[in-house]
């Protein structure tokens, strides 16, 4: 495995970062390629400019990669945001595994938050490259961050169901482990963490809890949270890491 190269595309996100780290911790790091529109924010390892909206460059910025990771576009149109992935998905037609940070539910069609996801992983699967689809859930760190410690309340609209979200590190850990493992490609992985609830929150914060959907796009994940479609469990994760995902009491402290 240590003569593989492998790319991490968006590696100065808050994602692709950990994901560099981890590698670094796997791999040498002459065998890491950091694939971003600005080379000069990246340090440690090869840095490529590669721009979604520019398919030369990420024919580019991929040639002699042997496995890449495709974190996804953080565009919000979805019809742009698959153009994108297409372009990426082209230009990585040789690669022995593309590995791409899909979203938990993707594997059904259908408007809202995972269709781009659907169409790229079917982008995937018709180029014929071995593949690993990583369906991260929703970040642990969008609804529990240092901010809370300062409320007097914790106010959610999730009806007191649970989340089954997960660390942007525990995410990153799987992502280096499918990337530098020797398992077969063409699987998805459905990554979920441990479930949590905003009462249980609450009373880790030491707070009183109240129901009160957010507005805005939390108020989105709120219903969602609420209609319990954020309570799939999985052993994806966990088979991954080698051990637990973190929970949130562990990532409150």
């Amino acid at each position: 495995m240590t003569t593989d190269i492998i790319a991490v595309t968006g590696a100065t996100g808050a994602l692709g970062r950990l994901v560099l780290d981890r590698l670094r911790e796997r791999v040498p790091p002459e065998r890491i390629v950091a694939v971003v529109r600005d080379p000069g924010r990246i340090d440690g390892v090869e840095a490529r400019r590669g721009d979604y909206d520019e398919p030369e460059s990420l024919a580019a910025a991929f040639a002699g990669v042997d496995r890449l990771l495709l974190i996804s576009s953080p565009e919000l149109d979805p019809a742009r945001r698959v153009a994108q992935h297409r372009n990426a998905i082209a230009a990585a037609g040789h690669v022995k595994l593309l590995a791409y940070t899909s979203l938990l539910g993707a594997e059904r069609a259908g408007p809202g938050v995972a269709e781009a996801h659907h169409a790229t992983e079917a982008l995937i699967r018709a180029a014929g490259v071995p593949y690993a689809m990583l369906r991260n859930p929703f970040y642990t760190e969008a609804f529990a961050h240092p901010g809370l410690r300062d409320l007097d309340e914790l106010t959610s609209g999730t009806g007191g169901r649970g989340l089954n979200t997960a660390t942007r590190a525990d995410l990153a850990e799987a992502a280096a482990a499918v990337l530098t493992g020797d398992g077969p490609g063409g699987r998805a992985h459905d990554l979920t963490g441990p479930l949590w609830t905003y009462p249980e929150l609450a009373e880790l914060l030491g707070i009183p809890y109240r129901e009160e959907p957010p507005a805005g796009p939390m108020g989105y994940l709120h219903g969602l949270a609420k209609a319990g479609l954020l309570e799939r469990q999985t052993d994806d994760l966990r088979a991954l890491l080698g051990r637990a995902p973190t929970g949130i009491t562990a990532a409150i402290r």
